[in-house]
Formats: C-alpha cells, structure tokens, sequence
C-alpha cells in the first residue's frame, strides 16, 4: 500500500509523509470488541513517575485482537479492513459462519469477502492459520506463538514476515525478521502471508504536535542536562558526553541486556544481527 505525500501548505506539511488508507473499509469499528484504555502517563500506582516522556494523548478504544486464532476448521469472511490506533498494522474483521466476530491481524493483499480458516483443516492460504507442521517450508509466516495455546507473540508489526526454513523431530526452524535464527516447537500455531501497511517505515509525522497526539512527551537529550541529572550531563559549552550510557550508568549503543541464563538461548540457532 502506497505511501501519501502533500502539498507544502503549511510547514508542517513540507515533510510528511502519512499513511495511505484508502484501502480500508469506511465503517465504524465493532463495538462489541472495543474495551476502553486508561493512560497512566508513565505514572506507577503510587504516582510516582517510572518511565519519562510519556503523556497526554487522545483518548484511544482498545481492538480485542484474537491472537490465538482457536477457532479451528469453522470458515470465517473477511468483512472489513480498518485502522488500529494500537498497533502498525492494519486489522480485518472476521465474521465467522456460526455468527461470531473478531479481529486479527490483516495480511498483506488480502481482500474484503476473502474467505480464510484456522486449524488442522486449513489450507496454505492467504490468512489462514496453520500449526508449523502443516506449513510448507519457505513459507511467509508471522503472528507466531512461542508456546502452543499462548497466542501469536513475535512477528506482529506492519510489514514483517518471518521464514519457515526447516523442521527436524519436534522443532520447527524460522528465520526472524531480526535476521535471528530460532526453533520454535511444530505443534504452535502462524498465520500464513506477511503483514500489510509495508510502508509504514516511510512515514514521516511533520510536526511534534502528531508525537503529542499519540501521547509521546519532548525528550531531553542526556548531554544538554546537568550533572546531577545525567551521567552525560555538564561540561563547558558543548564538551560533555563521553561514553553514550543510559540516565543509570548502564552503557547503551551495544550493552547486551538479555540475561545470559535464559531458558531460551538453546532454541536460538544464530543470533540476530548486531
């Protein structure tokens, strides 16, 4: 889907670069899979502020996106495209043949009145929801599980896919959009297709106000604070910095932060790249 530029008629409009959504349904969202969101402003139970440059924003209706893809071998039809505020991607609404509606996430190309289907009865499909077992190898994949039941959990931002590469015994192999290489057991579930809204890198907002909008506060930079409140802060003029490192110390720009004792590093075949 392609991107949407404008006319400088303002400044704000010189750069942007915005979404083009004329693809979508022009309907309302479904009301009985909307559940309305507190914001916290990055705010703790005490009140206490815990993570900075969060606030404001407009009020947002959360989409009840069916990750888990549980209902097998009942044919659904794709009603309607729309927009979700929450998320990169866009959404379909399914309306299954039993009467029940749900939203998951929209594969790239699919189309309103497509048919698609989950379980063991699916086909390799556009959409269809298939256990890794059952997917043919090179497959486009995403809204995969990591455990069976869990729901879809990695490759679920607009535009991604990952790889169906190889299976061996009870292990499936998928190569990550991270560039990593992991085994994920055969037995969970992935959505066949990649992701839509594959421009949505290109977006540009044109203004800090649309930040605002979505509820993202200025950020300071470490370096233009005082030394009290930033290892980076302080120095003359603009002599400050040194090693680039987090308002705790922790060096940043290539410190590892993932344990180095969790369970999962022996499913990781090769480590994303750095």
């Amino acid at each position: 889907m392609p991107v949407k530029r404008f006319r400088p008629l303002t400044p704000s409009l010189r750069f942007k670069i915005a979404d083009d959504r004329s693809q979508l349904s022009k309907v309302a969202p479904e009301k009985s899979l909307l559940v309305p969101t507190s914001k916290t402003g990055g705010r703790n139970s005490n009140g206490k502020m815990t993570m900075r440059y969060r606030g404001g924003g407009h009020k947002q209706m959360l989409r009840v996106i069916d990750f888990k893809r549980n209902k097998h071998d009942i044919p659904a039809r794709v009603a309607s495209l729309e927009y979700d505020p929450n998320r990169t991607a866009w959404v379909a609404l399914l309306h299954y043949v039993d009467g029940e509606k749900r939203y998951i996430l929209a594969p790239r190309g699919i189309k309103v009145g497509q048919s698609v289907m989950s379980g063991p009865s699916a086909t390799p499909d556009l959409g269809n929801a298939m256990l890794l077992k059952d997917i043919p190898l090179g497959s486009a994949i995403h809204n995969i599980e990591i455990q069976p039941g869990k729901g879809g959990q990695m490759v679920r931002s607009a535009g991604s896919s990952a790889i169906l590469a190889a299976r061996d015994d009870k292990y499936a192999t998928i190569k990550l959009p991270s560039g990593e290489t992991r085994m994920v057991l055969q037995s969970c579930l992935a959505t066949m297709g990649s992701l839509s809204n594959e421009d949505h890198l290109l977006v540009i907002s044109g203004k800090a106000g649309r930040s605002r909008w979505l509820g993202r506060r200025p950020r300071v930079r470490g370096v233009a604070m005082n030394p009290v409140d930033h290892p980076m802060g302080g120095g003359e003029g603009r002599a400050s910095g040194g090693h680039p490192r987090s308002r705790k110390g922790l060096l940043a720009k290539g410190y590892k932060t993932r344990s180095p004792r969790k369970s999962s590093d022996r499913l990781i075949v090769n480590r994303r790249k750095s």
